[in-house]
């Protein structure tokens, strides 16, 4: 079916089609279900394990359960991956990884998180969501590109066995089942704890799909092709440089999966608030709440660059497939994340005996 497909749009054209259909799915059901790392780290990090924490952790499961199911089912083969095939960087996946993590609770969201909230109509999702794809470019090619190869370039790890964290173990396909079914049990018990609503922990589910029929796609795709069709999933910030790369400057830029992903994520997500009547224009209320902002999005840009990819490229599409790097991404984010919540926002907060203080006590 596929090759006829191919034979009536092209390669090209179909890759960006697929892309812009997964990228839809995902961006409806991330807005439904209100998917965001920032938010279950926070809950995490205070130890409130609440519903965005069990939205999370449902997407995730779906995310590797789903993948790795597909693998046991002979449908999908991820040994060609680039989390796994390609060489990798440790000290990029760590300092990255604690870097995105700082920014995203600065810039209250991570890339896709950002890229979502801005087609509900959220100005200052959008302008970090524009200075985090700034960065990233400049990070990947352009004035920041020296740091990141000599950061990178510290402790590097080789494609294949070596960057599967599963195959170090000796653990195979079965067992990787096995664990991704702990991560949803953890999900539904979190959910059913904190009385997640059903329409909420649904679209948590097909969230996680969304990755898992990103990977199915490529793969047939690959399969289907004559040409190399590289295999790859959902992730933002590779993507987010490119469409900026279209709009600003090279208008014949070569169409495929990446491409289509952020109109898409954007189309799948204004959909949603539109038919939620959640769209609405949000600003800045102050110089203060920009610089912080902007000061989230660059460390994303830069640590997405680092770690190889964002909180979904890393930390749920590479974790999907085990990869040894992404794991190190995703634990270094939280620990970023949790810092930086304790540190910077925690410390902001009024102490109990200090919002109890009644307005004559204290004069």
């Amino acid at each position: 079916m596929l090759t006829s497909i191919i034979d009536l749009l092209g390669e090209d054209r179909l890759s960006w089609l697929g892309g812009l259909v997964v990228g839809g799915l995902f961006g409806f059901f991330a807005q439904r279900s209100r998917f965001c790392l920032r938010a279950a780290a926070v809950e995490f990090s205070r130890g409130e394990g609440g519903p965005r924490l069990a939205v999370w952790l449902l997407t995730f499961a779906a995310a590797l359960v789903g993948t790795q199911g597909l693998v046991a089912l002979g449908w999908l083969d991820v040994s060609e991956a680039r989390q796994l095939a390609q060489q990798g960087s440790i000290s990029g996946a760590l300092l990255g990884g604690v870097m995105f993590g700082c920014g995203m609770i600065l810039a209250r969201g991570c890339a896709s998180r950002l890229l979502v909230l801005s087609a509900n109509g959220n100005l200052r999702a959008l302008l970090s969501g524009l200075v985090f794809a700034v960065t990233a470019q400049a990070s990947y090619r352009g004035l920041l590109s020296p740091a990141r190869e000599w950061v990178t370039n510290l402790w590097l790890v080789d494609g294949g066995p070596s960057r599967d964290i599963m195959a170090m173990f000796g653990a195979g396909t079965p067992e990787k089942l096995a664990f991704g079914a702990v991560w949803l049990i953890a999900g539904l018990s979190f959910a059913f704890r904190s009385q997640l609503p059903r329409r909420l922990l649904l679209a948590a589910l097909a969230t996680g799909a969304a990755v898992v029929a990103g990977w199915l796609f490529t793969y047939q795709l690959s399969q289907a092709s004559f040409a190399p069709v590289t295999l790859k999933s959902l992730t933002f910030s590779g993507p987010s440089a490119e469409v900026l790369m279209l709009v600003l400057n090279s208008a014949q830029l070569r169409l495929g999966f990446d491409l289509g992903i952020v109109p898409g994520v954007f189309l799948g997500s204004f959909l949603a608030a539109a038919r939620s009547h959640e769209l609405k224009l949000e600003g800045f209320s102050d110089g203060l709440g920009m610089r912080r902002y902007l000061l989230g999005a660059v460390l994303m840009g830069f640590g997405a660059m680092l770690a190889g990819g964002c909180a979904v490229g890393a930390g749920v599409t590479g974790a999907s497939v085990f990869a040894l790097t992404a794991w190190l991404v995703l634990g270094g984010m939280w620990l970023g994340a949790g810092l930086t919540d304790l540190l910077v926002d925690r410390a902001g907060m009024p102490r109990p005996h200090q919002a109890a203080k009644s307005p004559a006590s204290g004069a």
